[in-house]
């Protein structure tokens, strides 16, 4: 079984309209390309920065979600909606993905677990827990073609998490993204390759396009990876949109050949509790 993803790699603007309107663009020009899966970069709909996320956070049901529950609909596409600010009843803040249905309906729904609290020297420095609270789901949800484990960002860094998600079943991770020009050179393909190697599926990273003037400068270079480790295909800097073929019956081959999920040693690192 084929699933055709698109990767959409956006320039984002402060209009969070414009921004909502260029990702339904790219997303009309993928499903004209025949594209099942439609996946949108990390905090696609504003700045990334701390101070834009309480002036453009939304609830669940708001302007951003009702827009992409429509356009997902309309297209007849699954939808991976990147992430937008969450505003809950609480009032907190979350970095929070949303997937659509092709009839639109929200069926899964991804708050960003790990925040990027970084403070490198001659590097950038950047606080998500100044303004965000982390999630704490574990998100795999059921396509016709089969289980897509989704995580944002820093969620990849730890390779409990993509485990866990192939351990439920999934043989795609979808990670909306956005490296900086510090992590992305030095980290961003080996990141995502290891998590494909390690958990022999397809890992599909999206980031949003580089503006050198903005508050935050994505790395960009979306790609998609397959589960034997190699670059299916990469953009670089600039906006643009790779459609990318996944062959699911590949993911089963690989794992069958070499078959590293297999031969894990529960019985010598899997964590008991112990009684005190």
């Amino acid at each position: 079984m084929k699933l055709k993803a698109a990767l959409v790699q956006m320039a984002v603007t402060s209009d969070k309209r414009a921004n909502l309107e260029t990702a339904a663009t790219y997303a009309s020009e993928a499903a004209e390309a025949g594209a099942d899966l439609v996946v949108l970069p990390e905090m696609f709909n504003c700045p990334y920065s701390n101070d834009s996320f309480p002036i453009y956070a939304e609830p669940e049901g708001g302007e951003s979600h009702q827009f992409l529950s429509k356009l997902a609909a309309r297209l007849g596409i699954w939808l991976v909606a990147g992430s937008i600010p969450e505003r809950t009843k609480d009032g907190k803040l979350y970095n929070t993905s949303f997937v659509f249905d092709r009839r639109g309906r929200q069926v899964a729904k991804h708050s960003k677990m790990h925040l990027f609290d970084i403070d490198i020297e001659g590097g950038q420095r950047f606080k998500e827990s100044d303004t965000l609270s982390p999630g704490s789901q574990i998100t795999v949800f059921e396509t016709e073609f089969g289980r897509i484990g989704l995580a944002i960002c820093y969620d990849l860094r730890f390779p409990e998490l993509a485990r866990m998600m192939v351990d439920q079943g999934a043989k795609i991770l979808v990670v909306p993204a956005a490296f900086n020009m510090t992590t992305g050179p030095a980290h961003w393909e080996i990141l995502f390759r290891n998590r494909a190697l390690d958990n022999q599926a397809y890992v599909l990273g999206v980031a949003p396009a580089r503006d050198v003037n903005g508050p935050y400068v994505s790395y960009g270079h979306s790609l998609a990876v397959s589960p034997w480790g190699d670059v299916v295909e990469m953009l670089e800097a600039a906006p643009g949109m790779i459609l990318a073929e996944l062959d699911l019956d590949y993911v089963d081959k690989v794992r069958r050949e070499l078959p590293l999920l297999q031969h894990r040693r529960h019985d010598i690192y899997t964590l008991k509790q112990c009684g005190l």
